[in-house]
């Protein structure tokens, strides 16, 4: 099982989104943890290791460490704004 870890864009953004939101937003990510690689993820074009996962209108922006077990959650927002 993996940790995660969140940078402080995300932590701001779960904090301020609607609580359903940041509900279905924390199961994505709970699933993360399991397997950091779901069906729905894809590779970001232009880096090593940045994938994002699809959550509705929202995207999580994430890493993944395999050598220190750790999911780095770099950030979370609408599809408009994320990339």
């Amino acid at each position: 099982m993996f940790a995660i870890r969140y940078s402080t864009r995300a932590r701001k953004f779960l904090k301020r989104v609607d609580r359903t939101i940041s509900r279905r937003l924390m199961e994505k990510i709970e699933r993360l943890r399991e397997k950091p690689i779901l069906s729905d993820t894809k590779k970001i074009v232009g880096s090593r290791s940045l994938f994002r996962v699809r959550v509705g209108d929202y995207r999580i922006l994430y890493e993944v460490d395999y050598r220190n077990n750790m999911i780095g959650i770099v950030k979370i927002d609408k599809r408009s704004r994320v990339y």
